[in-house]
């Protein structure tokens, strides 16, 4: 009892109060039971010790019966295990022989035998009192309780029942002392644990940690993290009854009471590492098919109500979900955990329920959207690229056409749902790949680079005027991807679109924050061309708010989409960053943007050296600028090289150019002389605990302050839309985080039904191809909403060209990597703003098409 040891078998009940019950029981006969089945797939915890040290159990046994007066015992163990059977036996001869085993064991007058019992391996042998059944040659099935089998349990007879690693611990607490082993763990959960450690990390196996060792510390320090750089998503504890523990709860200590308040168990040990490939609804699925098949069918509540729990969750996967199937699922799940008779029922729910309540958006697009994000559910969709990608473009359609060298049509393929294909074969962050399968194999195929391919050696298809057949106005301010897909979409359904930019040249993002050495200015000009030809008019250097009343435009149009972007760079908190030669990372990038004679002719300057903060896209960008511009750049990261968002091909673009990245390092303070900056003071970090997003956060290193000499100072920590422009009496609300919030009715749709949202404006800084999707879902928010207004019928798309796309499927897959995208030289592309990458010549790319496992084909 003082020692605090706890049931490793999953309950977590106290061993010794366990124990203290069965002696106070007056019989005359008492069992001693090892539970040995070990049920959990994947746990082989049990079978480790039993291998190798099975007089560790025996010892524990011969304790135990000694103090509730038990002269007999059972090893309960699955006949799969032989080797722990053999070994067993081995070890149950060897100790007779030595004594400590039969009659009169040491002389001491005690007697105390053993046997091993051969369980068929029924899960629901795992709870006690089914175990128990089974010994006596009945089938497996639990009893009620009470009483418990401490008064009446094998036989009717007073028994205890442990699991092998509990057991394998009393020898060393009886040897080492009840102090020494308390003082492992947390102050109510003592000791350590072994877990059966597997799925997504690097190193699998068993581990055996103190209690209350955080969870962060076994999936990364000890596992070694996720593979190929994917995302911890959540780590499923306790097997097939246990529940998952999300990526936000890192730093949970695993013990019995944190365990259980995030809605898991112990259970015997098992702990199943998921990374973002994995869907939460298919694994909530999974083990609920598991305990549904496993169920004894004693009680309805388990018999019936995992059976249509499990009837539900498949239905979800296959896309057949329907509206109160989540509130269903937790009600039922509710009334199983306490009407089940057993362990086995009365925690078959958990996995359902630690998903609804870590995962419930999950649940909601595969009802709702028909999604599944992990491009898990195959029902749902015809391949995981083009459900992966936001805009769903066919992709493999258009590799497959690639392959037949029909680039034309490819290109057609493409402008299906894209009107920047062109941009995103440049600067997409590509989705799509993460969730390619040939990754499985090796590596993932170039999309982005195919899509490039196509556009870069096909002709551009033409575009026509398209009449104005509605009556309604619609205006759309900023002219970035998402205002300008929202414009093309609305002009190709017949709405005369008026675009209104505040800049000279349209673009938003595209044209203002990337450099022309990843997006040439004349590719982007094309694609916006093509928008403008469909009747869209763009109304350059006009400011809403400013040069037209936002009051005015309510009067001139129907309906207004806001698609302002995220434009202004976040202030570093930091003394000094008033300074001149102190730029926002957005703010350095598009007054280059803006400037270039100036910039290049001297006439504006960085000076010498120049440090960058931050490490995303638009830090690597201004770094790589400033660069060009001659300066010898230092990019300042608080993080490690894996945690910056930037893309690994800009960081790696960036470090071949010559820039220097200091890791684990943030600002302090920023000096200088007469206003401009002369240095800039840092302070070393070391990472602590994990944050939300499963990066650990950086801590700051006591006295490791040191100062860097610089002339200029970019920061490019982040981005927030500017919303100095609206006028609060539009009926618009803007959150804390000063974007629109939207959502009324329609998705995009704000608290003024004549204003909708959509894009950075909304989300905050995201990705070019999200800001597409965002402009084809408020084209379709808007056009349904007039249409409804006007009782008119929803919107049906004409049908568009047929284009017959060959299915070919090689006979064999061999292993091949990603096709190279070919670079200028690091040494001659840092002076110059042409672009870095040159795109792939014609056999590269039919080759790289090649690749393609066609995951789409129905055979």
């Amino acid at each position: 009892l003082d020692s605090g040891l706890r049931g490793r078998g999953g309950a977590g009940f106290p061993t010794g109060l366990k124990w203290k019950f069965a002696a106070q029981s007056q019989n005359d006969v008492k069992y001693v039971l090892c539970n040995a089945d070990e049920g959990d797939p994947g746990a082989f915890m049990d079978r480790s010790v039993l291998e190798a040290d099975p007089h560790a159990v025996l010892e524990g046994m011969v304790i135990a019966a000694k103090a509730i007066g038990s002269k007999h015992g059972y090893i309960y163990c699955r006949a799969e295990y032989p080797l722990a059977i053999h070994r067993l036996n081995v070890a149950i001869a060897q100790a007779k022989e030595a004594g400590l085993l039969g009659k009169d064991i040491l002389g001491t007058g005690f007697d105390f035998d053993l046997e091993i019992y051969q369980g068929a391996g029924a899960f629901v042998c795992g709870e006690e009192t089914a175990l128990m059944t089974s010994i006596e040659g009945k089938r497996g099935m639990p009893r009620p309780r009470p009483p418990f089998p401490a008064v009446a349990g094998l036989w009717q007879k007073p028994s205890i029942l442990n699991n092998v690693e509990t057991l394998a611990n009393i020898g060393q607490i009886i040897l080492r002392g009840s102090k020494w082993y308390a003082s492992v763990g947390t102050e109510k959960s003592k000791g350590t644990k072994v877990f059966a450690l597997t799925g997504d990390v690097a190193n699998v196996g068993l581990v055996e940690v103190p209690m209350g060792t955080k969870l962060g510390t076994i999936v990364y320090d000890i596992g070694g993290g996720i593979p190929k750089n994917k995302k911890f998503k959540a780590a499923q504890l306790g097997g097939p009854s246990g529940g998952c523990i999300p990526i936000q709860h890192l730093n949970a200590a695993v013990d019995y009471e944190k365990v259980a308040e995030l809605g898991a168990i112990m259970g015997s040990g098992g702990l199943i590492v998921m990374n973002e490939d994995k869907c939460a609804v298919d694994m909530a699925r999974f083990f609920m098919d598991f305990c549904q098949d496993e169920s004894c069918g004693k009680c309805t509540p388990c018999r019936e109500g995992t059976k249509r729990m499990l009837d539900i969750l498949t239905r979800i996967t296959q896309g057949k979900g329907e509206e109160g199937d989540i509130e269903l699922l937790e009600e039922m799940a509710v009334v199983i955990k306490n009407a089940a008779l057993c362990g086995l029922g009365q925690t078959a729910p958990n996995p359902v329920l630690s998903t609804i309540r870590y995962f419930r958006k999950e649940y909601e697009q595969h009802i709702r959207e028909h999604r599944c994000v992990a491009a898990v559910c195959s029902a749902m969709f015809k391949s995981p690229c083009q459900h992966t990608c936001p805009i769903e473009m066919d992709i493999p359609s258009y590799i497959a056409l690639v392959r037949a060298e029909r680039f034309d049509d490819a290109y057609k393929i493409l402008l299906q749902t894209n009107p920047f294909p062109s941009v995103c074969g440049r600067v997409c962050d590509h989705k799509c790949q993460t969730k390619c399968r040939r990754g499985n194999l090796d590596e993932p195929i170039a999309i982005k680079f195919l899509k490039r391919f196509i556009t870069d050696n096909a002709p551009r298809p033409q575009i026509e005027p398209v009449p104005v057949t509605r009556k309604e106005r619609v205006a759309v301010v900023g002219a970035g991807p998402a205002g300008l897909t929202a414009a093309r979409d609305l002009a190709v359904r017949g709405y005369k679109v008026t675009l209104f930019e505040e800049l000279n040249k349209p673009g938003g993002m595209l044209y203002w924050g990337i450099p022309s050495y990843r997006l040439p200015r004349n590719i982007l000009d094309a694609e916006i061309d093509d928008i403008r030809k469909l009747g869209v008019e763009i109304r350059l250097n006009t400011r809403i708010g400013k040069d037209i009343p936002v009051a005015q435009l309510q009067k001139d149009y129907d309906y207004i989409y806001l698609a302002t972007g995220a434009h202004k760079s976040q202030k570093m908190g930091v003394p000094g960053e008033d300074m001149k030669n102190v730029f926002g990372g957005v703010e350095f990038l598009r007054d280059f943007n803006a400037n270039e004679d100036k910039w290049f002719k001297g006439k504006l300057s960085l000076g010498k050296n120049v440090a960058v903060i931050g490490g995303g896209n638009s830090a690597i960008d201004a770094a790589r600028v400033a660069l060009r511009l001659g300066a010898n750049v230092t990019i300042l990261y608080r993080r490690l090289r894996q945690d910056m968002p930037a893309a690994e091909e800009e960081i790696k673009a960036a470090e071949e150019e010559g820039i220097k990245i200091e890791y684990l390092v943030a600002p302090l303070k920023i000096e200088g002389s007469h206003g401009k900056v002369t240095s800039i003071t840092c302070q070393r970090m070391k990472l602590g605990d994990f944050d939300s997003s499963g990066r650990k956060r950086p801590v700051a290193v006591e006295n490791s302050e040191f100062t860097l000499n610089i002339d200029a100072v970019i920061a490019a920590i982040g981005q927030v839309p500017d919303m100095s422009f609206m006028d609060a009496k539009s009926g618009v609300e803007i959150n804390k985080w000063d974007c629109y919030n939207v959502g009324n009715v329609y998705k995009s749709r704000t608290a003024n039904p004549k204003f909708f949202a959509g894009g950075d404006a909304v989300t905050g800084p995201d990705t070019v191809i999200a800001a597409i999707a965002a402009g084809h879902q408020a084209a379709d928010d808007i056009d349904a909403a007039i249409r409804k207004a006007n009782n008119e019928p929803a919107y049906e798309k004409p049908a568009q060209e047929k284009i017959d796309v060959p299915l070919v499927i090689d006979e064999e897959t061999t292993e091949a990597p990603q096709a190279h995208m070919p670079e200028m030289n690091p040494e001659k592309r840092k002076m110059s703003f042409a672009e870095v990458e040159l795109g792939f010549n014609r056999e590269d790319a039919i080759k790289e098409a090649c690749r393609c496992l066609r995951c789409d084909a129905e055979l």
